[in-house]
């Protein structure tokens, strides 16, 4: 079997939000690659981090010399790469909203990151609920909600996505998704009138989210064995 052309450099799959965006993205489009993960939160993990990526955070993608680093920038490189995957909408108008989403993603919503990190094996209803983490969530659920109604239900195929086929824009928000899982956001409190839940439920149900799911529980397996 040929060697992946890509190498994927991603944290631990319970805790690293950025390292899930790429990884689903690729896993979605059947895009193969090698996976090293470095364990995070340890004395050194940025010492471990550097062979593969100078910025010493992870995800990077190792492509044929060099080093990607940032999820968006992978994601962007790898829908460069594969037109054929359809990894943005096609249409002018919407692949304008989902870039534009994408990017509000990775730039904003800095409140909720702090208040509910990912933490995709844990429950904490209630927890990290502050008004500004759920001002951001209000805003995430409009989005959601307003992309569906205009996109995803029009779409000539629509498998329950933003956009109706999954997309770059879905890679970005997959980890919000389970942020919303492990702390019990109350949708219709901010707004949802059922789209959001039925959203929420194409990505967490993904084969290749399920798997994501399944090797962080072996990761954290591995770890209370070796403790």
């Amino acid at each position: 079997m040929p060697v992946p052309e890509f190498e994927l450099v991603i944290g631990d799959k319970n805790w690293s939000s950025w390292s899930l965006r790429p990884w689903l993205l690729m896993r979605q489009a059947g895009i193969p690659f090698t996976e090293t993960r470095i364990r995070l939160r340890q004395e050194d993990t940025k010492a471990q981090i550097l062979p593969h990526s100078p910025t010493g955070f992870v995800p990077a993608l190792k492509w044929r010399g060099i080093v990607i680093g940032d999820s968006l920038a992978i994601c962007e490189t790898i829908a460069d790469l594969f037109p054929a995957k359809n990894l943005w909408p096609t249409d002018s108008v919407p692949r304008a909203l989902a870039r534009s989403a994408a990017a509000e993603m990775h730039s904003g919503f800095q409140n909720l990151r702090r208040d509910m990190p990912m933490a995709v094996l844990e429950r904490h209803p209630g927890t990290g609920q502050t008004e500004e983490a759920l001002a951001d969530a209000r805003r995430i659920v409009a989005l959601w909600r307003g992309l569906r109604h205009r996109f995803g239900r029009q779409a000539i195929e629509d498998q329950g996505f933003l956009f109706g086929r999954f997309s770059v824009t879905d890679a970005m928000y997959a980890p919000v998704v389970s942020r919303f899982e492990t702390y019990g956001i109350d949708l219709a409190a901010l707004g949802d009138d059922g789209t959001v839940r039925s959203y929420m439920d194409a990505i967490l149900t993904l084969p290749s989210m399920q798997d994501w799911i399944a090797g962080a529980q072996a990761e954290e397996k591995v770890k209370a064995d070796g403790a």
